[in-house]
């Protein structure tokens, strides 16, 4: 890219002092020195920060910090010399320059730190950020030093700075002082991973946005590391001259499920379920507080499809099958958000995104791409039926003013014009710019899912030409596409759009467009005012509040399909016989999108699996657990069998897809709605051999269990309910009483599949909205 523009301007003369001219040395030692190294140590002197950001008048102040290989104390002095270059600040003018050494005295401690002053001048003029490198050179042998950071003297007195003007002024004035490489990279998004090694390329390439994709994480995987990993983002994008933030991105879609420690709260299948719009609401407040807390603005969430095929594996991402339901669920929005546009800067709000736009529940199986039999596929519909199923719960999340929208990976067939021409969502001007940001009224800005654009037919790609073309990148901006999700492809990404900005295949117009709808996000989220996250809030991450709110989401989500004789809810000193896999795995309970992308089965997440909240809630039940029901079974028991599913994500979900390559074994068996022979196996051997026999189904969809239900006395779809298993006890036991209500139809076989709500010959084992319900005036506290 070229040199940043530097504005000229006329400064008035200072009055120089010792004080400016002499480099401020201080030494701040950790604790801990001990026995020295030895003289072969090796000591490297690394900068705590490539950038530091500072006030005009102000001190640059750079912390350097010694380490030695062994860990020791430095066997010897470590000397080395330090020295301001030239970068876009004019030394004399813009601060005084500064020479000298840092020695870190023998028997220092490993990690131990000093200080560089660089005496910044004040000049009274409106300006752009300037920079001032400082190189490092090593002075005595057995010492290396890292890349010399840069001291940045913050932008200043340009009204785009000023929080007192509107954003709609603040946008104008900033968008015509950019460049259009500086509008590019705000219309680009990099994974962490391909900026973590060196986080300058934030700056180089100009971006706009990183994000994590799932299980790409700091290490340590802490709320803390999160907070320090995005500011050190936040820094290298805020040493461009325009000093424009980043806005970080996650996919949080059942509370922060990338961070160790956070609140996993039951997923949207669940939560519609629950058919508790408030719920949902307090649910997603409180995801917005902890992902907010850990310094990330933007939650890719929530998903609002409309599922209609049970064999999706993104269906428990859904609120339901029906569109009134997810409708009313776009709760989730305002719970993200807030209800108004200023409560966005809220240190307990994020920027929501609605997804898949639109119609990705829909896809016909068959017609999926990547190898996946449904997912990602195409949906065959009239431009009037889609309208009526798909559309809705867009319309509401916009009216509930959702800041982000997500196009989906499938395709659109409309068979009012033929079959046989189906138009990838990325590509899709109609739906795109004319429905979402015409008809619909929406003012946010739309984003790519990843690599979405990747996707696009090119007639002119082969299997070798590198992604993204240049027909894809053209072809998405100008469908109504804004920024763009290219993981590991960003400089290409920016080189494509810059030559078809060049040749007049993309606008300015369009260009502007889109970068004005992202920088309007990024006024309203605050980050231009207060672009770096604290550490104040992380207590919030999984706090006992939140894991109290997630108990209540999950009891309210049990679905009681079947109660023989009212068994349910038990008495609290019951004799229960407990077995099944997912009894006591909260991986499995917790399912996709939790720690890693596919989700990951064991002993993964802090929280309460099922068989530990049946202890805590009945301390006085006699449990036996055994999850083959190997262990012997008595007659008086009463048998409780949790089976279902392991974790899985999009496409590796899909029933009759590939399997998971990298999860575990439970993981990698082929994904059927039928329930795996184990699970069969533990329903069968327990339910032979008690009197009374409850099963539990934890899963992300329906499970064909028709054949086996003759046996059970009780049975409950109790979803994919996250860290709290406590709150499935709590109804179990009748703390708290059974209302939940299916969400889709649960078929009698898998040949039914799809079926719905509405459809002629509807004749499933439980019907859509299904659900008994127990009286806690009768619980199983007596």
């Amino acid at each position: 890219m070229p040199s940043p523009h530097r504005h000229s301007k006329r400064r008035r003369p200072h009055r120089r002092t010792a004080l400016l001219t002499a480099s401020l040395i201080t030494a701040s030692l950790l604790p801990g020195q001990a026995a020295f190294a030895a003289d072969s140590q090796t000591v490297s002197v690394t900068a705590a920060q490539t950038f530091v950001q500072a006030e005009e008048g102000k001190t640059g102040v750079v912390t350097l910090v010694a380490s030695t290989a062994d860990g020791k104390p430095l066997a010897a002095n470590a000397t080395l010399a330090y020295r301001t270059a030239t970068g876009t600040a004019t030394p004399g003018t813009d601060y005084t320059p500064v020479t000298g050494t840092v020695t870190f005295a023998k028997g220092s401690a490993s990690g131990a730190s000093k200080t560089i002053s660089i005496p910044l001048r004040r000049d009274r003029t409106a300006e752009t950020a300037e920079t001032i490198p400082v190189t490092l050179t090593p002075s005595t042998s057995g010492v290396t030093a890292g890349p010399g950071p840069t001291v940045v003297i913050n932008a200043h007195g340009l009204p785009y700075l000023d929080s007192r003007l509107s954003t709609k002024k603040r946008v104008a004035d900033l968008l015509q002082r950019m460049s259009l490489d500086d509008k590019i990279g705000q219309m680009t998004q990099a994974e962490r991973a391909a900026v973590a090694d060196d986080p300058a390329k934030v700056a180089t390439w100009r971006l706009g946005s990183v994000l994590s994709g799932g299980g790409s994480v700091p290490t340590p995987n802490t709320p803390a590391a999160w907070v320090n990993m995005v500011n050190t983002f936040q820094q290298a994008a805020l040493s461009t001259p325009l000093q424009i933030p980043i806005i970080y991105g996650v996919d949080a879609v059942h509370g922060h499920g990338n961070v160790h420690g956070a609140t996993i709260f039951p997923q949207n299948i669940g939560l519609g379920a629950t058919r508790d719009p408030k719920l949902v609401e307090k649910v997603y407040h409180a995801t917005a507080a902890e992902v907010r807390a850990t310094g990330v603005p933007w939650d890719f969430a929530p998903c609002v499809c409309v599922t209609r095929d049970e064999r999706w594996g993104r269906s428990y991402e859904a609120f339901g099958e029906d569109p009134k339901l997810v409708t009313q669920m776009t709760t989730a929005v305002t719970g993200l958000q807030g209800r108004k546009s200023s409560q966005l800067d809220d240190p307990d709000r994020v920027l929501a995104t609605i997804k898949h736009y639109a119609g990705d529940g829909a896809t016909r199986y068959g017609t999926g791409d990547s190898g996946y039999p449904i997912d990602q596929g195409v949906t065959i519909t009239s431009r009037t039926d889609f309208a009526r199923t798909n559309l809705p719960p867009y319309a509401a999340g916009i009216r509930a003013g959702a800041g982000s929208v997500m196009p989906s990976f499938s395709s659109v067939d409309y068979t009012d014009d033929g079959v046989g021409n189906p138009v990838k969502m990325h590509a899709h001007k109609e739906l795109l710019t004319g429905t979402l940001k015409g008809k619909l009224g929406f003012d946010g800005f739309v984003i790519t899912d990843w690599n979405g654009i990747h996707q696009i037919p090119d007639p002119a790609a082969t299997a070798d030409t590198p992604k993204p073309t240049a027909t894809q990148v053209r072809t998405a901006v100008n469908a109504g596409i804004d920024m763009f999700m290219e993981p590991n492809t960003a400089p290409q990404f920016e080189n494509l759009l810059k030559a078809e900005v060049t040749a007049g295949r993309v606008s300015t117009v369009r260009i502007n467009d889109a970068v004005s709808r992202i920088l309007t996000s990024k006024f309203q989220l605050g980050l231009f005012d207060k672009p770096f996250a604290s550490t104040d809030r992380i207590d919030v991450v999984g706090s006992v509040q939140h894991r109290t709110l997630a108990r209540t989401a999950v009891a309210e989500s049990q679905v009681l399909l079947k109660n023989t004789g009212n068994l349910l809810p038990l008495r609290t000193n019951s004799k229960v016989y407990v077995a099944g896999r997912n009894a006591d795995n909260i991986g499995n309970q917790a399912g996709g999108w939790t720690l890693d992308w596919q989700g990951r089965s064991g002993d993964t997440i802090p929280g309460t699996t099922i068989l530990e909240g049946i202890r805590q809630v009945a301390p006085n039940a006699k449990v036996t657990y055994s999850a083959d029901a190997s262990a012997p079974i008595s007659n008086a028991d009463i048998g409780v069998v949790v089976v279902g599913e392991t974790p899985y994500a999009e496409g590796y979900g899909d029933v009759g897809g590939p399997a998971w390559p990298w999860g575990t074994d439970a993981q990698k068996e082929t994904k059927s709605l039928a329930l795996q022979p184990s699970d069969k196996a533990a329903i069968d051997k327990v339910c032979d051999a008690v009197a009374k026999c409850v099963v539990l189904v934890v899963s992300g969809r329906p499970q064909i269990i028709t054949d086996q239900l003759g046996k059970i006395d009780a049975l409950v779809a109790s979803w994919l309910p996250g860290s709290e298993g406590a709150g499935i006890a709590d109804v179990l036991f009748g703390k708290k009483p059974f209302t939940g209500r299916l969400p889709v139809t649960w078929p009698a076989s898998a040949e039914q599949v799809p079926i719905n709500i509405g459809d002629a010959n509807y004749r499933p084992l439980y019907p859509y909205g299904w659900g008994l319900r127990t009286n806690p005036a009768h619980s199983g506290r007596r």
